[in-house]
């Protein structure tokens, strides 16, 4: 019987298209940026009808994500839901300064590079990008970095 969690093999494996320090560090800065964006996105699609506020989509999947999250790892999960928050209240505080198509602007700017200095990184390593082989890696990656963040404040995840 072994102690390993879920969230325990996502990580190996990650880490595993992950050795390049020159790609970790570009990990470190990209994959926030890349979470921002996608919010950021979601935020400034239209929401029908008077009852929700713009952002309702970007609030779903935040939830869905966050559900994943905490499933396979309760300390990660509260963390990613302060990361949530605080991307969410940034995210808010830009569209109402900027507007939607601004906003709009930007995610896509963000969103584009932070692909690029992604697939930089990758190159550098020499691997292609997990997702490429799962989907699910697109989540494992924010966690993944926040992880890094616990182990460097002395944290268990």
């Amino acid at each position: 019987m072994t102690d390993e969690r879920p969230i325990d093999r996502w990580f190996a494996h990650y880490s595993g298209d992950h050795r390049n320090e020159a790609n970790q560090r570009i990990h470190v800065v990209a994959v926030p940026l890349i979470l921002w964006s996608a919010i950021a996105l979601l935020w400034c699609i239209p929401v029908v009808g008077t009852w929700f506020r713009p952002g309702l989509w970007a609030a779903l999947a935040m939830f869905f994500a966050w559900m994943f999250y905490f499933r396979n790892s309760r300390r990660l999960g509260y963390g990613m839901l302060a990361v949530f928050v605080l991307m969410a209240w940034l995210t808010r505080w830009l569209h109402e300064t900027l507007g939607t198509k601004q906003l709009l602007y930007l995610a896509v700017v963000v969103f584009v590079v932070a692909w690029i200095a992604q697939f930089i990184g990758h190159k550098l390593e020499g691997r292609k990008p997990s997702f490429l082989t799962d989907l699910t890696y697109l989540l494992i990656g924010p966690a993944w970095v926040l992880a890094k963040l616990y182990r460097k404040l002395g944290w268990r995840y």
